[in-house]
């Protein structure tokens, strides 16, 4: 399985945005985007570039592929589903990344970031419906339940709460006191981030 190894804070730099890539540190004064706020590199502090259509259609759809910390085949094979679902494609895009096992593990607050969460997932410490499950990409329905593994709940890193508690939990997702929760309902509109630019994803997917 690919993993992009590239440094997380030079990713948030290059794309001129906070991707949270790095959990909680984002949010405090250590983070790349506060202390060099400009691309990386030898030219970076001379000011952005000015960007084609091309290039903007490009930067827009590299900064959700990161968001979501996915690779290009993932990201293009979702993409081609959503296009066949009925309905708004963009909106059916993000609704499926927002359903990725990996991904609501994140937003339950189990993990401090994406990449945490998809190791979790990956080494088996959640299960979907009582039964193991260990594929980051794995898309949840309503009604699934999401837990962690009874092993697990003894493992340093729940016991010890190195997850993240301030996630706030969105609409369609309900939590237990037992860190359990169930898929209520696909997100809403109102549930799917809207710091991105969806037509300029389809444009660019659409050439």
């Amino acid at each position: 399985m690919g993993r992009n190894l590239e440094p997380k804070c030079k990713q948030c730099r290059r794309l001129g945005e906070k991707l949270f890539l790095k959990g909680d540190r984002c949010s405090t004064a250590k983070c790349g985007m506060v202390k060099r706020n400009f691309a990386p590199g030898f030219h970076g502090p001379k000011g952005r570039k000015r960007l084609s259509d091309y290039g903007l259609q490009l930067a827009e759809k590299q900064k959700a592929k990161k968001f979501y910390n996915l690779m290009e085949k993932q990201f293009r094979d979702t993409f081609v589903i959503a296009q066949k679902k009925t309905g708004d494609a963009g909106k059916n895009f993000f609704r499926l990344l927002e359903m990725r096992l990996d991904n609501v593990v994140y937003r339950l607050g189990l993990a401090a970031s994406r990449t945490q969460a998809r190791q979790l997932v990956n080494h088996g410490h959640f299960t979907v419906n009582a039964r193991k499950a260990s594929t980051p990409s794995m898309t949840v329905k309503v009604g699934d339940v999401i837990a962690i593994k009874k092993s697990s709940e003894k493992s340093r890193f729940f016991r010890d709460g190195n997850q993240t508690k301030k996630a706030e939990l969105p609409s369609w997702l309900n939590k237990e006191k037992d860190n359990s929760a169930k898929v209520l309902h696909e997100p809403n509109d109102s549930d799917l981030p809207q710091n991105f630019n969806v037509q300029m994803i389809i444009e660019h997917y659409s050439k």
